[in-house]
């Protein structure tokens, strides 16, 4: 008999199979290697792209999913998209939970002489803007003891005027007093993604903004992960206090 005739067969077992490269690979790259699944991805990313363009304010990813065809991931398409817009003279930015084309930061000087030149803000209502950033929700009377100072009804009515803050309920305490939060206009402004990206105590000391001789015991609070939930304190504005605050017209009662 031949040597090759006598050589032992190992049998193969099923545990020495190797692994598959595809079962270790992320669902949405299996997916975007599926052609067809990627030309779905793809006229998706247009339509989101036409959406976002066309509006004036930031589409939210809620408004997105409501005019995409159904089965889209949003988050893989705006990402996409992000991508596609990094290096151009417009980038799409994320403002809160929704999305926006904005002017390339190295190219703002171009629009110079097309900006309006705004009103600076009064000390006391940067201190209040501030104030309420950080601390939110926040009521007036807090507000003034946190100041030490009375504040105006103007200050607040210029802040809400510009539309960087926003009267958002009532504290469940004696006299119900009107609590305050930051918007989204506020975000788009100071090109914030989340509330939570405002600078902490060592970023402002390091741009000047505090001095380094502070109190061993001062402190800026974290801002809240969502600035738009009520907290357990609060009461939701009603129709009714719309109307004592003179945000809504009051309804006329028939005889």
């Amino acid at each position: 008999m031949s040597e090759r005739a006598n050589a032992s067969v190992v049998p193969f077992k099923v545990g020495d199979e190797p692994e598959e490269e595809s079962l270790s690979q992320d669902p949405a790259e299996q997916q975007l290697q599926n052609p067809a699944e990627r030309l779905h991805l793809a006229e998706a990313v247009r339509m989101a792209e036409a959406i976002v363009f066309a509006s004036a304010e930031p589409v939210s990813e809620k408004q997105l999913a409501a005019r995409l065809p159904d089965g889209i991931n949003i988050v893989l398409a705006m990402a996409e998209l992000q991508q596609i817009y990094a290096r151009r003279g417009v980038n799409l930015v994320r403002v809160g939970d929704a999305w926006a084309f904005r002017t390339a930061g190295d190219l703002a000087f171009l629009m110079s002489r097309d900006t309006v030149q705004q009103r600076k803000l009064s000390r006391a209502a940067l201190e209040v803007l501030a104030i309420i950033a950080y601390h939110q929700p926040v009521t007036r009377a807090e507000i003034e003891d946190i100041r030490g100072v009375e504040t105006s009804k103007g200050t607040l009515d210029t802040l809400l005027e510009t539309e960087w803050v926003r009267m958002r309920g009532r504290r469940k305490t004696p006299g119900r007093p009107v609590t305050y939060g930051t918007t989204e206009t506020f975000l788009d402004h100071f090109a914030l993604e989340e509330i939570r990206d405002l600078p902490g105590m060592e970023e402002l000391k390091g741009a000047g903004l505090l001095s380094g001789r502070m109190p061993s015991n001062f402190s800026i609070p974290q801002p809240p992960a969502d600035p738009d939930a009520l907290t357990d304190d609060e009461d939701a504005l009603t129709d009714i206090d719309l109307e004592e605050l003179g945000l809504l017209t009051p309804r006329v009662t028939e005889d």
